[in-house]
């Protein structure tokens, strides 16, 4: 049955502070059992813990992370045996990159060379039960003639499935229930976070009474915001409805910035607006 969890890249510094194993204790306390790992230090100490959760608090790992080249995640080009690892201790059968490298961004022909490797290595962890997932933000929208570069992934890396995250969908211009409609099949892994629009900061209105009206255009275009699911525009009753239509079996809550709210305050409101939309039974 298809499950609503958490990223846990918005608890990275709880982790920190805390260890993995009391952050996942006190996410299953409310009501939280499905996660994915991202931007934590897969140590043999975290590895553990992990492991100790999985076994003790039935902790599910929907997916792990790891990349192509140098990042705050593994690399698959040099740890592949390691990431392999870590997923079978963990019960984790999905990883998932969350962005190319920057440099794939440069040209084409980096973002071909990104492609390639990614259908190699797609390839070599199917070979050992694993599936490697791509997620995407808003530039993978840009137009390349008459296609997007999202495109030019799957059709250069058919391998490699997708994690849909509704937000950077909506910022790079598209519509994320027809997103969801298009690769129906390909998205076993959705992130769910709102799209919210913020207030300008005041301090933009000084810069305007200064003639400063570069600074005030800057503030203005600045105002989108990550916000706490059922906090934003995005319509979540047709989103989440499309995305189990689609295939999703994990869907992840993520806020890639909480601005001065606790991540857990931030995953409890994100939770209670499921719910109060009918979705208590996919925790």
């Amino acid at each position: 049955m298809p499950k609503i969890g958490v990223q846990m890249m918005m608890l990275k510094d709880k982790v920190d502070q805390t260890g993995p194993y009391e952050v996942l204790r006190r996410l299953k306390d409310s009501g939280f059992t499905a996660v994915e790992v991202s931007q934590i230090a897969m140590t043999a100490e975290n590895v553990a813990e992990m492991r100790r959760a999985k076994d003790e608090l039935g902790t599910d790992f929907g997916a792990l992370s790891a990349g192509l080249g140098a990042g705050p995640n593994d690399s698959l080009l040099t740890d592949f045996d390691k990431v392999v690892d870590d997923a079978r201790t963990l019960g984790a059968s999905r990883l998932r990159i969350g962005m190319m490298p920057f440099s794939a961004m440069a040209s084409h022909e980096a973002l071909l060379d990104f492609c390639h490797q990614a259908q190699e290595v797609s390839t070599r962890l199917a070979d050992e039960g694993l599936t490697l997932y791509y997620h995407n933000h808003h530039v993978e929208f840009a137009k390349v003639g008459a296609t997007t570069l999202l495109d030019v992934i799957r059709a250069e890396a058919p391998a490699m499935r997708l994690e849909i995250d509704v937000h950077w969908v909506q910022r790079g211009g598209k519509d994320p229930v027809r997103t969801l409609e298009r690769y129906a099949g390909l998205v076993d892994l959705v992130h769910l976070k709102d799209y919210r629009i913020g207030a300008m900061d005041p301090s933009a209105f000084g810069a305007l009474e200064r003639g400063d009206y570069a600074a005030f255009m800057q503030a203005f275009a600045g105002v989108v915001e990550f916000g706490e699911v059922g906090e934003g525009n995005l319509e979540w009753t047709e989103i989440i409805d499309q995305a189990l239509a689609s295939g999703a079996q994990y869907l992840l809550i993520e806020q890639d910035q909480q601005y001065g709210r606790d991540p857990y305050d931030c995953l409890r409101t994100s939770r209670e607006n499921l719910v109060a939309l009918g979705y208590e039974h996919l925790f």
